[in-house]
């Protein structure tokens, strides 16, 4: 029998994430029938290459999803508050990268290795919503210990890569640090500070309350993505002078004991993970080493001796590949198997 094939968008295609949508697209080998790229009339007419085929951006507009299967979307919250519900309309299902859908609570938010059986609710609107890049690191490392012996309260810093604001913040990063060393003047264009040798402890705005939305991201997308609403969050976020991949130190209470090397062995037997750890031939997770890669990598796993059931651990995966594309093509390939 024939292996059914889809008609595919990708929606933002021209910016980082949504490029290495298309390369995931091809590198996973997803059933593609026909692929339409659509971003901003900015962009259109573009020439983009998708399986030695050159083709031609499209703008996205409101009947750009006639015909779709699929569409997976990177073009920022407004568009996808504007035209996600237009391919519904259509008879598409869109996935969806930005934080336009995440919180509503008809639209599940997934991780293929936390929580694949919310996929089903995508009926409810048509929409699929891929979490914060930080948030599915952490889930995918925390979630086999959670499903164990529960978490009660989980204390999270992240070490946040430039990449994640988009493609002017690497061209940021790279002309301050080419610029400092040639002692030249730069300028400041995407950070309100220097980025370049400098640690920023504000990504996205501030809240009322003192945190950053990136913050209340982890704090909210986690609670929804566990079914939990009791436990505790609080996370700190810091972008620091990296291209690529996210750096976390995590710092979890657990409801029941577990020792530092059942999680070791408990995550090295999970999916979508790669244990590292080994300190006396500095063996840890790096995120030089994550960038271009679709694992979660854990590190530095030991037992918080300030509390009964505390575990540390550093946590790093490529923002831009499992952090966001390739979590979204996992999602698509989720309803491609079991639901289209």
């Amino acid at each position: 029998m024939d292996e059914k094939k889809f008609n595919v968008a990708v929606a933002g295609a021209t910016g980082v994430v949504g490029n290495q949508m298309i390369t995931c697209l091809e590198e996973r080998e997803f059933p593609v029938k026909s692929i339409k790229f659509l971003a901003s009339h900015r962009s259109a007419g573009r020439k983009l290459e998708f399986k030695d085929q050159e083709i031609t951006v499209e703008e996205l507009k409101e009947d750009s999803f006639r015909g779709i299967d699929i569409a997976i979307f990177s073009a920022g919250g407004g568009p996808s508050k504007k035209f996600a519900p237009c391919a519904a309309k259509d008879g598409c299902i869109v996935v969806d990268n930005s934080s336009a859908w995440r919180m509503d609570t008809e639209v599940p938010l997934l991780i293929p290795e936390v929580n694949p059986d919310d996929i089903k609710n995508y009926t409810n609107k048509g929409i699929i919503a891929n979490p914060n890049c930080s948030t599915i690191q952490m889930l995918v490392a925390l979630y086999p210990i959670y499903k164990k012996c529960g978490i009660k309260r989980i204390v999270v810093s992240t070490y946040q890569a430039v990449s994640g604001t988009g493609l002017k913040a690497i061209e940021e990063l790279s002309d301050q640090t080419r610029a400092m060393l040639n002692f030249q003047d730069y300028e400041k264009k995407v950070y309100p500070h220097q980025i370049a040798f400098n640690c920023l402890p504000h990504i996205d705005v501030f809240l009322e309350n003192g945190y950053t939305r990136e913050e209340m991201k982890m704090v909210l997308e986690t609670r929804k993505i566990f079914g939990d609403n009791n436990i505790g969050v609080t996370a700190t976020t810091v972008r620091v002078p990296v291209f690529y991949s996210h750096s976390e130190s995590i710092n979890i209470e657990t409801l029941e004991h577990i020792s530092a090397d059942e999680v070791k062995t408990l995550l090295s037997n999970a999916p979508g993970i790669k244990v590292l750890d080994d300190p006396e031939k500095n063996l840890y997770p790096l995120a030089i080493e994550a960038a271009g890669t679709d694992l979660t990598y854990v590190g530095r796993i030991r037992e918080d001796e300030s509390i009964p059931n505390g575990i540390n651990l550093w946590v790093v995966a490529d923002n831009i590949r499992k952090g966001a594309a390739t979590n979204a093509v996992q999602i698509a390939e989720l309803l491609a198997k079991d639901y289209l």
